[in-house]
């Protein structure tokens, strides 16, 4: 081979000698052969691919920019200093002998070369980035080839005048065109076209170089750096990263997989049955599998929702089908990734040898300078190299961690979508929420470090390999103490496994504990049960911190482990190798070489039991995951949508259930309902209304029969779903606006007045769940939506029942009925009002979930059937029909026109004159106060100059999550640390300071102990030396590793007491905050808090806060073992610092915001969810589902993009600080190679091996720092919190006489209220008086201030002037409990918790079981919890689903009746209630509460006209207060109230 180059080249090709001299170089054979054909076949072999675009791509070239004619341009220049050479040969071969071949190949080669790049250039003009990655590591390789001929040439000159000046000059000019190639193509080359790109994403255009250093993501950094980071300065996603493109790829994976994963569990079920079918019947054996089979493609569903009755294990689920699903999305990301970490685990070991190298030259006498100075560079290099490799690595496996994050998270969302409600029984919205967040987040976690699993195994094999060379069979003592190792940690981490668990339950528990709080935070208020609940919660968060802190225990145990693990390794290594033979002596080459494998060891043994716990963790997350996600999707096959003439909906015997094996919720329907008609389904509570209408939406299982439906279908459902937007999105619900029909809903549905009163009108932002909104204007709301969507049939849950009697007169007149808007579309209105029975074309009767009889208002009560009497009972047939259609419409909000239409009464009298002036007085003032509205300043919560100008005040109810911008204040270290208290902080840090004094004795001590091996050189070494050198080196490594373990242990102990105080202080905080602050803050905003942030405050801070300390006291002993070793370092260690703080600062301020920008965020796609899953019916109902998937899409991608840029600007930090990395470990060397004869060996070897260990080290502060100060921000939120204002103290000095009220008697006196600051008067200075046991009715148009009057008795609104007493005692003045647990009310909205039936009524245990018997006796319920299988105890679901709303009310006047107070408030409390139901109600309060004063805040006139006095409200103020009979002849607002609801005299009313 050599003799067939020397004949090439025409000289000697390879001579040993050349090189052991002290001015070494290589022959110039090797130089003109080996050094250009290795760059050169490296890019003939990679770069052909590089004209692919060419040939394919159909896009357009883009256009030419100065950067590409620069790089053409010297291209063509190199290609021409080829040409010459070429020439050059010919010229000279024709005048003497013939020149060697390799004068003609080699610019044959570099000509061909060149032609190539030049069409590379060009082609990379299809792609966005037009730089080639391949190129750029050609020129890179091209120059390091080319210093070696270089530096010879540039020698050989000096010392004697030049040979060949011609190639001479040519080599040196195409030296430079390749250097200047090589800074060109550094630069990133920006077409025009693509400038706009480029601007919301560099990343695509950025150039091979400025990607490998993350160079383009700098602009971001000192942006973030001069001001706090927006959301909108963030670049958007790559278009493959965006959530809709990754959930496409997996979606369609997961299909598949979760069908062989179904396929699979219907065979473990099979073999299940088959063992534990009976043994006996063997006979009958084929015959009953075959029927099995039968069974199971007949109904597979059933099957598995069978196993839901035995209470044993959890219900068997398709496994196994996620982790290969998201292997096969993601396998791309993985397969790179996998290329990056092999090369940087192989140069790992690289370094290892290079000291070995580098310590035998300091030892050795006779080597050449040269040599150290080689392996200093090649240090330097496989330190840069390792790093490049290692960020891109990491960048990946970050990438992939958001990336299967956002996927599972869509996929979450869209299973929700589709869930059948069995299903959604199984999962609480918590949970779900908790499997977005926790178990999501968790996957992400895993994906970081999932290459851990094959990586650590190998670099553990590769370094015990090369262990094994240094020191023989010894290394078997230090791999004996790592298996044991082993063994003790799968142990810990089985054990912190259950733990694990059993916090997740806990976790779950304590959330929706609090979420139940917080959605039914008025009621805990108005009741005053703030005090049971706290308790509840801190039941749970004890259990919590119990399992934590045992949790800590066990980490702590395995992290002592892992510190002692390298010590204990390495000590037993030496000592049985120092002991084993007598002449093995340890000298530093051996000792430092196997040091640094040892620490090189250190990382995977570290990271592989930490891999296995998360692995452990993900394992339980991907169960939970599984079973979600493979859970039923919603089956409407029992919907059908064939075009049936004269028939817009027909029932066709349904059956349907809740549950697949549930007790039929409707049977045996047939119905057919003609298109265009109106048909009124009516029945007693739980006689199945609700749910014929669910399963018309196909929300209900199908047990036989089916539902044919012909068109668009719009659903009213009787609870209205309202979205945290404005108004006006409400409304048009994702349609597009036409202004004329927009108008002409709103005015239909009787929201023009209440526009006038909202801050903004149509663009106030409504709360989450339509806090801000009474609940008649939801309900209207609700209806339009409906309205404004134009379907063809509409489905109408009671949705008159949450308005007044003249609104819900007005509603049916102008929608509903037979001349409303949709008379030309079919409806079907489930209803309870009697009234309006009359103009329907059909009346269904539903008794016990069928039909009972159904025709004509006429034919029914004919027939005298069920529905006859019911009406005989209630119906209030004085005046028939006709009459009533003929009296006016006077709906107190419609003034405008009112003045004019009112008919004129029978009597015309002055009275009438003055009802007229009170009307127009009132619209005129409605009008102003408006207006006022409209001019008042704006919010004072945010700076005037940045207030957009059209925002109103009040017109945002939901203020900005505030995020907290510049650094974060050293307070809120110091207020953790006192949280975890001062002493114990103390000692711990002084435990790490212990720790590494004793980490540099063992080093300094090993430098001295190897040091031996020069000093006894031919001497025997002396027994006693070697054991004191063992003993010390092991007492010394024992210390250390003891110090940590009681550092660590103290700092479990401070970290809980510091998660109990902080969880202690912002949960009695929350609950001591006023109602104002729970309708300006989302709960998602609030659970958040108690989920994330806790959450970061248990578990996360305190191993930042460890790990910072470690860190920081690692490095610091570090520089120190090297200053020692070669003192000039310390210089180095100046400007080096320097450069890292500076690095740091910029990084820092960008990355914090980012991660604050993540968690604000983040909220919304939490909060997004919840309202989804609450809305669910309405959404499918309206077939939105799409449109809320893209929605989620894109606020998922607000998130990821966030998250993405964090993600690269650490990146982009970590390749700047292991370039000091690199810089140290160089220095350290350098500075050894050139002190060479004054040092030691053992001293060289410890100073470079600490400086290799310090790379890791530096960038694991920075993450460190940066997480601390990150999660710190958790603090720093919960502490937001626990400075909310608190409402008045809930018992105050003065406290109210005994038995106080005793008489009951409520004085108003000039009473006026506003719900904020910034806002108008609600109600408006008034002034009453109630006497004792007096009944009183409060009624009034929507918004006049009839429920601010309930809100100000309870102290829930606190007076702006003016005063209220009761019973001589003004409530202002004692404890709001003191107050609120003598008052009673049955509220607007019947709110329960999840819990027994019990504590629901009674969660104090203040009463006994006869007292609830009774209370449930008079509320009617007995018998129904009697029936129940666990009586009292019965559990109710969350937020009372399993109960009807009916049933709630009855529980909620079951609370009032145990309270027993003098004063009772009803909140329209009739309104969701059947007339029967509303019957019960009122007679037990008639008879239970005569003796009380009852406050009666009605929309049903029928409700109070037997009330002692009726009190009628108009914008906050009283215009009537009177008796009814006397209000009655008055002809004033209330008469007019009473006609339309058909009203004549008092006796008119049989209730």
């Amino acid at each position: 081979m050599s003799a067939a180059l020397e004949e090439f080249c025409g000289s000697v090709f390879w001579n040993a000698s050349y090189l052991t001299r002290p001015d070494a170089d290589l022959p110039v054979c090797f130089q003109q052969t080996v050094l250009v054909w290795v760059p050169l076949g490296f890019f003939w072999i990679l770069a052909p691919w590089q004209l692919l675009p060419m040939c394919k791509s159909r896009a357009k070239k883009s256009s030419v920019t100065k950067l590409y004619i620069i790089k053409q341009v010297l291209a063509t220049l190199l290609m021409l200093t080829a040409v010459a050479e070429l020439a050059l040969a010919f010229v000279e071969d024709t005048e003497q002998a013939p020149l060697p071949a390799v004068q003609y190949t080699n610019p044959s080669l570099y000509i061909a070369t060149w032609l190539l790049v030049l069409l590379i250039h060009d082609a990379r003009r299809f792609c966005l980035r037009r730089d080639s990655g391949i190129l750029f590591c050609f020129w890179t390789l091209s120059l390091l080839c080319g210093i070696l001929p270089f530096q010879s040439l540039l020698r050989r000159a000096l010392q004697a005048p030049i040979s060949d000046v011609p190639r001479f000059v040519l080599f040196f000019i195409s030296y430079g065109l390749q250097l200047l190639l090589f800074l060109v193509s550094g630069f990133s080359d920006v077409a025009p076209e693509t400038k706009e790109i480029t601007k919301k994403n560099p990343e695509v255009t950025a150039s091979f170089l400025s990607s490998i250093t993350f160079e383009w993501y700098t602009s971001m950094v000192f942006k973030g750096y001069r001001k706090p980071l927006e959301i909108e300065d963030i670049w958007e996603l790559k278009g493959k990263d965006k959530t809709q493109a990754i959930y496409a790829v997996l979606e369609k994976n997961m299909k598949t997989a979760v069908r062989k994963a179904q396929a699979e569990l219907e065979k473990r079920k099979r073999k299940k049955r088959r063992r534990e079918g009976d043994p006996d019947h063997g006979n009958n054996v084929s015959k009953a599998q075959s029927q099995d089979i039968l069974v199971l493609e007949k109904q597979p569903k059933r099957k598995k929702k069978g196993d839901k009755g035995d209470s044993g294990p959890r219900k068997d689920f398709p496994r196994g089908w996620l982790v290969k699903t998201l292997c096969k999305t993601f396998w791309k990301n993985l397969l790179l990734s996998v290329a990056f970490k092999l090369v940087h685990d192989a140069l790992v070991f690289v370094s290892p040898q290079l000291l070995k190298l580098l310590i035998a030259f300091v030892s050795d006498e006779e080597s050449f300078a040269w040599q150290g100075y080689l392996y200093a560079i090649l240090l330097f290099l496989t330190a840069l190299i390792q790093s490049l490799c290692l960020q891109q690595y990491f960048s990946l496996c970050f990438q992939l961690g958001i990336n299967v994050r956002a996927s599972l998270i869509a996929a979450i969302y869209k299973k929700a979508l589709t869930m059948s409600s069995a299903t959604r029984k199984e999962s609480t919205v918590g949970e779900t929420v908790n499997l977005m967040s926790a178990d999501a987040q968790r996957f992400m976690d895993t994906a970081n470090f999932v290459h851990q699993l094959w990586s650590s195994p190998l670099q553990i094999i590769l370094s015990i390999v090369f262990l094994w060379r240094e020191l023989g069979p010894s290394v078997l003592a230090g791999i004996a103490v790592i298996v044991l190792l082993i063994p003790i940690n799968g142990l810990l981490v089985a054990k912190a496994k259950t733990i694990q668990v059993r916090n997740m339950k806990n976790k779950d528990e304590r959330m929706k504990i609090m979420s139940e709080i917080l959605n039914g935070i008025k009621i805990l208020k108005l009741f005053a049960w703030e005090p049971s609940f706290e308790k509840r919660v801190n039941e749970v968060r004890a259990r919590e911190l119990k399992d934590l802190v045992n949790f800590s225990y066990l980490q702590s145990v395995s992290i002592f482990l892992f510190t002692c693990a390298p010590l204990l390794v390495s000590l037993a290594s030496f000592a049985v190798y120092v002991l084993v033979d007598e002449n093995n002596i340890l000298d530093a080459q051996k000792a430092f070489t196997a040091i640094s494998l040892f620490n090189v060891l250190r990382f995977p043994m570290a990271m592989l039991p930490l891999v296995l716990s998360s692995l452990v963790q993900t394992n339980v997350s991907t169960a939970r995951l599984e079973r979600y996600l493979g859970r039923e999707d919603l089956d409407t096959s029992a919907i059908h949508h064939n075009p049936i003439a004269g028939s817009a909906v027909r029932f066709s015997e349904a059956t349907f259930a809740w549950e697949q094996d549930g007790n039929a919720a409707i049977r045996d329907v047939t119905l057919d309902i003609a298109p265009g008609s109106l048909v009124a389904v009516v029945g007693a509570v739980g006689s199945g209304k609700s749910s014929l209408v669910s399963a018309m939406l196909g929300e209900m299982e199908n047990i036989k029969g089916h539902i044919n439906i012909q068109g668009s279908l719009a659903y009213v459902p009787q609870q209205p779903w309202i979205q945290n937007a404005t108004l006006k999105d409400n409304i048009l619900f994702g349609s597009e606006l036409d202004e004329a029909r927009y108008q002409q809903v709103i005015e239909a549905c009787a929201l023009l007045p209440d526009l006038e009163l909202l801050p903004a009108g149509d663009q106030t932002e409504i709360g989450e769940k339509g806090i801000n909104l009474s609940g008649g204007q939801k309900q209207r709301v609700s209806l339009a939506r409906a309205l404004y969507s134009n379907a063809d049939i509409y489905v109408l849950d009671d949705p008159l029942s949450a308005v007044d009697a003249h609104v819900g007169k007005y509603l049916f007149e102008h929608v509903l009925g037979p001349k409303g808007l949709l008379q030309k579309k079919t409806r079907i209105l489930v209803t309870h009002s009697i009234s309006f029975l009359p103009q329907v074309d059909n009346i269904v009767v539903l008794v016990a979930g069928a039909v009972s009889e159904h025709g004509s208002y006429s034919t029914l009560l004919a027939n005298r059937g069920a529905f006859a009497q019911f009406l005989n009972l209630y119906g209030s047939q004085e005046e028939d029909a006709s009459e009533r259609n003929t009296t006016a419409v006077a709906l107190a909000g419609d003034e405008e026109q009112g003045d004019e239409d009112i008919e004129p009464c029978v009597e015309e009298g002055p009275d009438d004159v003055v009802t007229m002036t009170l009307k127009r007085d009132a619209s005129i003032r409605q009008r102003e106060f408006s207006r006022s509205l409209s001019k008042s300043s704006t919010n004072s919560w945010k700076k005037a100059q940045e207030e957009p100008p059209k925002k109103l005040k009040g017109q945002q109810l939901i203020e900005k999550e505030a995020v907290e911008t510049g650094k974060v204040k050293f307070s809120m270290y110091l207020r953790y640390l006192h949280a975890v208290g001062l002493w114990y902080s103390f000692w711990v840090a002084m435990g790490y300071v212990g720790q590494y004094v004793a980490f540099v004795g063992t080093n300094l001590w090993l430098s001295a102990w190897t040091d031996d091996a020069q000093h006894y050189l031919n001497q025997t070494y002396p027994t006693e030396q070697r054991d004191l050198r063992i003993g010390v080196f092991g007492a010394l490594g024992v210390s250390q590793a003891l110090f940590l373990l009681f550092a660590i242990i103290l700092s479990a102990r401070g970290a809980m007491r510091a998660s109990r105080v902080m969880h202690q202080q912002l949960l009695s905080n929350i609950l001591r905050a006023p109602m104002s602050f729970f309708d300006t803050t989302p709960t998602g905003r609030i659970v958040n808090r108690f989920a994330k942030d806790i959450f970061t405050i248990d578990e996360t801070i305190p191993m930042s806060f460890r790990s910072w300390l470690s860190c920081f006291m690692a490095i610091i002993s570090t520089l120190l073992m090297i200053s020692l070793a070669t003192p000039f370092f310390a210089l180095v260690i100046i400007p080096l610092s320097i450069f890292y703080y500076f690095v740091l600062r910029f990084y820092v301020s960008t990355s914090r915001q980012l991660r604050r920008l993540d968690s604000v965020t983040r909220s919304p796609i939490y909060s997004h969810f919840g309202e989804t899953v609450s809305g669910l019916s309405v959404i499918r109902a309206f077939g939105h589902q799409e449109r809320f998937l893209q929605q989620n899409e894109s606020t998922m991608d607000i998130n990821q993009k966030s998250v993405y840029s964090w993600i690269v600007s650490n990146r982009w930090l970590a390749i700047r600080l292991e370039f000091v990395g690199s810089l140290v470990v160089f220095f350290s060397a350098l500075l050894a190679v050139i002190s060479k004869g004054t040092l030691e060996g053992g001293i060289v070897g410890l100073s470079v091996s600490s400086a290799l260990n310090v790379t890791q080290t530096l960038n694991w502060l920075v993450r460190t720092s940066s997480e601390l100060e990150t999660n710190i921000v958790a603090v720093e939120r919960v502490h937001e919190y626990t400075k909310v204002k608190n409402e008045a103290p809930w018992v105050t000095e003065k406290r109210p006489p005994h038995g106080w009220p005793s008489k009951g008697e409520i004085q108003f006196v000039d009473y006026k209220v506003r719900y904020r600051p910034e806002l108008e008067l609600v109600l408006q200075g008034i002034t009453c008086n109630i006497g004792s046991t007096e009944k009183v009715g409060v009624v009034g148009r929507t918004g006049a201030g009839k429920s601010s009057l309930t809100n100000c008795l309870f102290r829930v609104l606190e007076a702006a002037g003016g005063t209220i007493i009761i019973d001589e005692v003004d409530i202002a003045t004692i404890g709001l409990h003191d107050l609120r647990k003598n008052l009673t009310i049955i509220p607007q909205d019947p709110v329960l918790f999840s819990g027994t039936l019990r504590m629901n009524l009674d969660p104090f245990d203040q009463y006994t079981d006869e007292e609830v018997w009774k209370a449930l006796e008079l509320a009617h319920l007995k018998t129904y919890v009697q029936d129940l299988p666990e009586g009292l105890l019965h559990l109710v679901s969350e937020a009372g689903e399993n109960l009807s709303v009916g049933q709630r009310q009855l529980v909620c006047l079951a609370r009032a009746l145990l309270r027993k107070a003098k004063i009772l408030i009803l909140d329209e409390a009739t309104a969701a209630v059947d007339l029967e139901t509303d019957h019960l109600i009122q007679t037990t309060i008639r008879s239970e509460f005569a003796d009380c004063t009852v406050l009666t805040i009605a929309h049903r006139l029928h409700t109070i006209m037997d009330s002692n006095r009726v009190m009628v409200l108009q914008a906050g103020r009283i215009v009537e207060y009177d008796s009814p009979e006397e209000l009655l002849k008055k002809h004033g607002a209330f008469s007019a109230m009473a006609k339309d609801a058909g009203i004549t005299n008092i006796e008119s009313t049989v209730l």
